[in-house]
């Protein structure tokens, strides 16, 4: 794959939303998870994030800094981290404590990627937030400030300390599907990821702002973008689109507002949807490469060639668990 940085330069890591499958369970998926990172790990890939969802029956990642011990403490060298956390969920002090505990553990193999939605409806961010969901433009910013404040060691004389926490390196990501995070990463100089996976509108204008607007900073003297895209990879086009239709039927699922588990996939989705569901859906998967080996290179450098990203993270919604590590395989050899 190219584009404007070769093949060695571009890494590929997984996110994942530990998925349940119609006829398996949440204990099932995080075991599943967990074999996925090892494999991915020999395969080369660069990190394994792990998302933060609420109340929907389909994701188990909601205890996400759990679930990164869990990966980190069964995988060796492979960066484990969040994709995201979010941040108005939590404490700042708690998110530094948690994650100042992970890199004790697994040190230099922690990511901290940030995002500022609820990751889930109003009733389940109120539950979340003890009931306050006022936030002002400020509250990130102000709230990813304080973060930082506390893995920071410069100031001595601290009232509050995040013990583990204070004064260890942890890359912290921004994470975004607006343009909101990717000038604010710019400004200071921080990571950027675009959840174009499920959101491909902004993709080229938030990239590009990013790279714009970057400062550079004591964590990072160059922009750093990271793109986050479906991938189904199989030996036919036939079976790798027949594959994807348990993506299809997930997103199709969001649009009726019908968060089930993870459907097994189908011959035809024509039997499902409406024409303005499919176009619908369409339009959310644009940024989808599904094919065999040749077919997925071929979208891929398209894709590349037309957006300057430096990483690829991978989404693959894959009923079986066979299938999916057949997909990164694939993908990893291309």
């Amino acid at each position: 794959m190219q584009n404007p940085t070769t093949k060695s330069e571009l890494q590929l890591s997984v996110l994942d939303l530990v998925m349940v499958n119609t006829n398996g369970s949440p204990a099932q998926s995080m075991r599943n998870s967990l074999d996925l990172a090892q494999h991915v790990e020999k395969w080369g890939y660069e990190r394994y994030w792990l998302t933060e969802h609420h109340n929907i029956m389909s994701v188990a990642s909601t205890a996400t800094s759990i679930l990164i011990g869990f990966i980190a403490g069964g995988t060796t060298k492979i960066r484990v981290g969040s994709g995201g956390i979010m941040l108005p969920n939590h404490s700042p002090l708690i998110i530094a404590e948690q994650f100042g505990t992970l890199e004790s553990l697994y040190p230099g193999r922690i990511d901290l990627g940030l995002g500022r939605a609820p990751g889930t409806d109003r009733s389940t961010a109120l539950a979340l937030r003890r009931g306050k969901l006022e936030e002002t433009e400020d509250d990130f910013p102000n709230s990813v400030k304080e973060l930082i404040r506390y893995f920071g060691s410069e100031e001595v004389n601290k009232t509050v300390r995040a013990n583990p926490g204070e004064g260890l390196d942890i890359p912290i990501w921004l994470l975004g599907s607006s343009m909101f995070s990717a000038q604010l990463a710019g400004d200071w100089g921080l990571p950027f990821a675009f959840a174009s996976h499920f959101a491909p509108a902004y993709l080229e204008s938030a990239v590009n702002i990013y790279r714009e607007r970057f400062q550079p900073s004591a964590n990072l003297k160059q922009p750093y973008v990271m793109a986050a895209v479906n991938v189904c990879a199989a030996y036919t086009d036939k079976e790798a689109n027949r594959l994807f239709t348990s993506l299809q039927q997930m997103a199709l699922g969001m649009i009726r507002r019908n968060h089930s588990l993870l459907q097994p996939p189908v011959d035809d989705m024509d039997k499902i949807w409406n024409p303005l569901e499919k176009y619908t859906v369409n339009e959310r998967l644009k940024y989808s490469f599904v094919g065999e080996p040749n077919t997925l290179k071929r979208g891929l450098v398209s894709f590349l060639n037309g957006i300057h990203v430096n990483e690829l993270m991978v989404v693959s919604h894959i009923y079986e668990h066979e299938a999916r590590l057949c997909s990164f395989e694939i993908l990893s050899t291309l």
